[in-house]
């Protein structure tokens, strides 16, 4: 580890957050000087952001901890562009409406994680399209677009992947790095912002900021991004077998949220202690060091704090509970996921899809082909049962780790 003098970096240091940084001893010195305000940017593509956003979301609470003013800024501007970074093609453009309810519902999230307030290290939370919205086409190519090379914006990946594989790429998401740029150099203008943050995807479209800030107003400010989160199975975080690993209630139950952490590799553990939780490194340290049965004990710490932090003590302790008595004494725990069928009954295998074992009916009729699912301890071997809860619950089960109910409507 660097010997950093400032509280900020000492602990994404140590901690694991640290991938790159445009100064990294400057950024130091500032961040022991006084608060430094910065920013992590979000689109609002979905009502609820996903755990892969949640290493850029801890890295706002960790800046608050270390004394400094988080800034969320939701793009609500950027998100009517869509960021190419890592995607093959077109993201689908939402409503204004859609954009907005996306907001609100994601600030509910960050209300766990951050303090907001009034205060001078108290997080706020800032809409882009607020500036970029107000922009003149002419104004932007005259005032900005000057600082932008279109050989060096040719040269980023989130450009050269669309290039190399001869998918399209359309003259608005190419505008994106020159918005996001900006969105740098208007904070740090209005709010005094310093530091702008995000993962290691991120760091050309975090450089243009840095750089068009210096070129304009002769302004020293600063970028941090953090390595690429991936499992120890090489895949990337935010995903589970049934897909996106959600943070908001009303997009995944906190039973789901729970599992998810309980169920990661022990290989992962203290990583994702570090990352995702506020236990202190020797605490960690110990835990993680747990071998064979034991490990078990320090994934169920680490699901416990994740969801604490995420949801609420409350569901983090239901989620346990029922976890104890679904898996340890063999009964049906009432916070599983639950789906309600009819007098008709349901299919199993649209089951499997409503509770979220599956993503697709061809998985969920893989899956029973595998013998991986059973209906009330029986195994299912026709992708055709109808299953009829006749006012009892009737416990469905895909694997040895999930479990759900279906009941009567």
């Amino acid at each position: 580890m660097t010997s950093y003098q400032s509280d900020l970096l000492r602990t994404l240091d140590a901690r694991g957050y640290i991938h790159q940084m445009t100064d990294a001893s400057a950024l130091d010195a500032l961040a022991a000087k006084g608060v430094v305000p910065g920013y992590v940017g979000f689109d609002a593509t979905a009502p609820s952001l996903h755990v892969g956003n949640l290493v850029s979301i801890m890295l706002l609470r960790r800046l608050q901890q270390a004394g400094h003013k988080p800034v969320v800024v939701m793009g609500g501007g950027t998100t009517r562009i869509g960021d190419p970074t890592g995607r093959d093609e077109s993201r689908k453009m939402l409503s204004d409406e859609a954009i907005e309810g996306n907001i609100a519902s994601i600030r509910t999230a960050f209300e766990r994680f951050l303090t907001f307030g009034d205060g001078p290290t108290d997080a706020v939370m800032v809409n882009n399209h607020d500036w970029l919205g107000k922009l003149g086409y002419i104004e932007l190519l005259q005032e900005v677009g000057t600082h932008f090379t279109i050989n060096r914006m040719l040269s980023f990946d989130s450009v050269r992947l669309r290039l190399d594989r001869e998918q399209p790429m359309t003259f608005l998401e190419f505008n994106y790095m020159i918005l996001q740029g900006y969105d740098f150099r208007h904070l740090n203008k209005e709010m005094g912002v310093r530091l702008q943050m995000g993962g290691s995807d991120q760091w050309g479209n975090i450089v243009n900021g840095v750089e068009l800030t210096r070129r304009m107003d002769g302004v020293e400010v600063f970028g941090l991004t953090t390595p690429l989160i991936t499992r120890s199975d090489g895949q990337k975080m935010g995903k589970s077998v049934s897909g996106a690993v959600w943070l908001n209630e009303a997009s995944l139950p906190a039973y789901d949220y729970w599992q998810f952490w309980r169920n990661v590799d022990d290989r992962d553990v203290g990583k994702f202690l570090r990352l995702f939780t506020d236990l202190p490194l020797d605490e960690i340290a110990r835990l993680e060091a747990l071998q064979g049965a034991e490990i078990n004990e320090a994934k169920k710490v680490l699901a416990n704090e994740a969801t604490s932090m995420c949801r609420g003590a409350e569901a983090a302790a239901r989620a346990a509970e029922t976890a104890q008595r679904t898996f340890t004494e063999g009964h049906a725990g009432g916070d599983l996921p639950t789906v309600a069928v009819s007098a008709e009954g349901m299919g199993i295998v649209t089951i499997l899809k409503e509770l979220g074992f599956v993503a697709s009916n061809n998985e969920a009729r893989r899956k029973i082909a595998e013998g991986a699912v059973k209906v009330d301890g029986a195994a299912v071997s026709d992708p055709a049962l109808l299953v009829l809860p006749d006012g009892k619950q009737v416990t469905i089960q895909l694997g040895a780790k999930r479990h759900g109910l279906a009941v009567s409507a």
